[in-house]
């Protein structure tokens, strides 16, 4: 036996109060009938106190099995919570009272909702407007218009179905190309500047001829039996500019078979034109009106005389305010200033009033506008 070497009475912790495992002991029990064996070294007291202490305190949670109590009331953090809806409340009270003040006096019909599409005739006029004059910031401002679409966008193209002598895509394709035509004739930024249409003829049957001839000679030698401004918005820019690339624009196509199964596309639009004088003090923006009615025939080749991709004008009708009253010039003419007429041949009317169909001829007289 090893000089030194302690043995207990008992195999095992429990049985001799040692802290030395039975395997321990075994082995130096075996080792030592051979003469090899060291005795294992009894732990210190304070080292078995230890022991026996973390033995018999509870395991501590491992780090993906830790769950910690409610942490302890932080009172700052509390104050802010109830500071921030506060706060909060206070600025959107202020945005508000901004809102309300400056929007008869200032900022832009960009802010104002837009209105959804008309996807069928409105019952009523839309709802007046702030009594604020128009700017050249904000050229729609105090009018309906406001809160209308710019452009094409504002003009409802409804699902394509087979109709007539047409399947869905051919309808489909019909009515682009009729959006075409009201888009060069009242929309293109060069014919609004005096341009001549390029597409619109190519889009009209060229087998009709009244119409044909009117295209061909109602550029060249405008008049009251061939003005332009029957189907085509343009404006001298010699007299009047246009306000910014926006035109505001309301209304719809609709379509249905017409005589010998073709397809019969109708268009009712209403354009809004923000313009100022050419020359001179240029702080007036006056809007022309223009609401337009046109019915467009897309025929069978096999029972109409025409030409693929093209259609035939049936009727156009039209009413304008703020265009000008007088001989026609082939060109709209927006009165400014003192060059508004005193009185006028026509009635009241108000432009942004959809809700009537246009009646004959409203193109010929000079009606007063309730609100322009």
């Amino acid at each position: 036996m090893t000089k030194g070497a302690r043995v207990g009475t008992g195999a095992g912790a429990e049985r001799n109060g040692s802290s030395v495992p039975d395997d321990e002991w075994e082995r130096f029990l075996r080792e030592s009938v051979e003469g090899t064996a060291d005795a294992p070294k009894e732990p210190s007291a304070r080292a078995r106190s230890v022991a026996r202490r973390l033995r018999d305190e509870p395991e501590p949670p491992g780090w993906r099995t830790y769950s910690p109590g409610p942490p302890p009331p932080v009172v700052r953090r509390e104050r802010r919570r109830l500071v921030g809806p506060l706060i909060a409340a206070l600025v959107l009270a202020v945005v508000v009272a901004v809102g309300w003040f400056f929007g008869p006096f200032g900022g832009s019909e960009a802010e104002a909702p837009v209105a959804a599409p008309e996807t069928g005739r409105p019952t009523s006029a839309p709802p007046a407007e702030s009594a604020a004059r128009p700017t050249l910031d904000a050229p729609f401002r105090g009018s309906p218009a406001a809160r209308w679409e710019s452009g094409a966008a504002g003009i409802t193209v409804p699902k394509a179905e087979a109709t007539g002598w047409m399947d869905a895509a051919e309808v489909r394709q019909a009515l682009q190309r009729s959006l075409t035509f009201l888009t060069e004739t009242n929309l293109d930024a060069d014919v609004l500047r005096g341009a001549r249409p390029e597409k619109t003829p190519k889009l009209v049957n060229p087998h009709q001829e009244d119409v044909q001839t009117f295209l061909r000679t109602a550029f060249r030698e405008p008049g009251p039996e061939n003005d332009p401004l029957l189907l085509v918005s343009r404006f001298d820019t010699g007299q009047a500019h246009l306000v910014g690339d926006e035109v505001r624009t309301r209304g719809r196509l609709t379509y249905r078979e017409g005589k010998r199964g073709a397809l019969e596309v109708s268009a009712d639009v209403t354009f809004v034109y923000p313009v100022v004088r050419a020359e001179g003090a240029r702080d007036e923006v006056v809007r022309t009106v223009v609401r337009r009615e046109t019915v467009m025939s897309w025929d069978d080749p096999a029972k109409v005389v025409t030409e693929p991709g093209t259609f035939s004008l049936l009727s156009y009708r039209l009413h304008v305010t703020n265009g000008g009253c007088g001989d026609s010039t082939g060109y709209f003419t927006p009165p400014f200033g003192e060059d508004r007429p005193e009185a006028t041949t026509g009635d009241e009317i108000d432009p942004y009033d959809r809700s009537q169909e246009l009646r004959d001829g409203s193109g010929d007289q000079c009606d007063e506008a309730v609100r322009s």
